[in-house]
């Protein structure tokens, strides 16, 4: 199933069950969030990414500059384990890792959980690939897409059992927004995916095939 399929599938279920009022909220606060961004410069392709070390969901540390000197790298940024449209999609991603692996590229993934929590994640949704934690948002801020939520999403998410300071061990409300950057060895962004509306993602093939585009263009 393609994860399009997936994460529209929980969105209209979702909201049979959430009151109008929350859900009128939070599409509000998607559209405010795209209108903020909308003239911010990004990241693109042919820019270098960012170097970062954060540490996996098991205390070691890992460095973007050491992954790439192997290979590309896949890196997407996710909201948190209490997501569900983020654990769609890092099981979308856990299904094609063999293909990731195949072409000699590494996958990485970073929210701005705690260790015990990206740990839980990657235990529950079954992860074979390293699930950062990127406490205070310091790489989602290098990345140019961490947001503080707005004073109504607080409520709601705290409402919801998602108090961001809680979960993140944190005092700020901050978060990513979902984004995927398919990365050559030598540090150049070969895609740049960003959207501000996290029901939507990137499907993981096409991060893939931009790593295999770029392997085959370096052949000729």
């Amino acid at each position: 199933m393609p994860l399009k399929t997936a994460l529209d599938e929980f969105r209209a279920e979702f909201l049979t069950k959430v009151p109008a009022e929350i859900a009128t909220a939070m599409e509000q606060a998607t559209l405010q969030l795209t209108q903020d961004y909308a003239s911010k410069p990004l990241l693109q392709i042919g820019d270098l990414a960012p170097d970062f070390e954060l540490p996996n969901a098991l205390g070691k540390n890992i460095r973007l500059s050491d992954r790439l000197q192997q290979g590309a790298v896949i890196l997407t940024f996710y909201r948190g384990g209490w997501c569900p449209y983020c654990n769609l999609e890092l099981r979308a991603y856990q299904r094609i890792l063999p293909q990731i692996q195949a072409v000699g590229a590494s996958l990485i993934a970073i929210s701005p959980q705690t260790p015990d929590a990206s740990l839980s994640t990657a235990e529950k949704n079954q992860l074979d690939f390293d699930v950062l934690s990127d406490r205070e948002s310091k790489v989602a801020q290098a990345y140019k897409i961490a947001f503080q939520l707005p004073v109504e999403l607080k409520r709601i998410y705290s409402q919801f059992g998602h108090a961001l300071p809680h979960i993140n061990d944190t005092e700020d409300w901050q978060l990513p927004i979902p984004a995927t950057f398919a990365i050559a060895p030598n540090g150049e962004i070969l895609l740049a995916h960003i959207d501000t509306d996290y029901r939507k993602r990137l499907e993981p093939s096409e991060a893939l095939t931009a790593i295999v585009a770029k392997t085959l263009a370096l052949s000729y």
